[in-house]
């Protein structure tokens, strides 16, 4: 696997998320988000936090499993952008997750492409 600078780029950016999920529970008032939403979110930060070093090392099954649990993690956040008692903070936050994760995910997911064979 590669694990150029923008795979390792991706990888530092789903850590950054994952101690941001990791808190949430911390952090919320049990209605934004909901408690149960926030644990699950902690879940899956402390699955992608544990899955980091060995993606770093250039295991595939890890990056696979940092690139899932990032994207199951901001499925969490999709609700902030459509129900309408969310606070406009928390919106925003749910945005900026959003964005976060695409860039992690689309760098770190280059890490994923099949590598050429070395000729002499």
């Amino acid at each position: 696997m590669n694990t150029s600078l923008p795979v390792r780029t991706g990888l530092v950016i789903a850590a950054v998320l994952s101690l941001g999920d990791v808190a949430t529970p911390l952090l919320s008032d049990g209605e934004h988000p909901p408690m149960a939403v926030a644990l699950v979110a902690a879940a899956l930060g402390l699955a992608t936090l544990a899955a980091l070093v060995p993606a770093w090392r250039g295991k595939p099954a890890a990056l696979w499993a940092v690139i899932v649990t990032r994207l199951a993690s901001i499925l969490g956040a999709v609700p902030a952008f459509f129900v309408d008692a969310v606070p406009a903070g928390a919106t925003i936050a749910a945005a900026v997750a959003l964005a976060a994760t695409v860039l992690s995910v689309g760098l770190a997911s280059t890490g994923l492409r099949a590598q050429r064979p070395r000729t002499a």
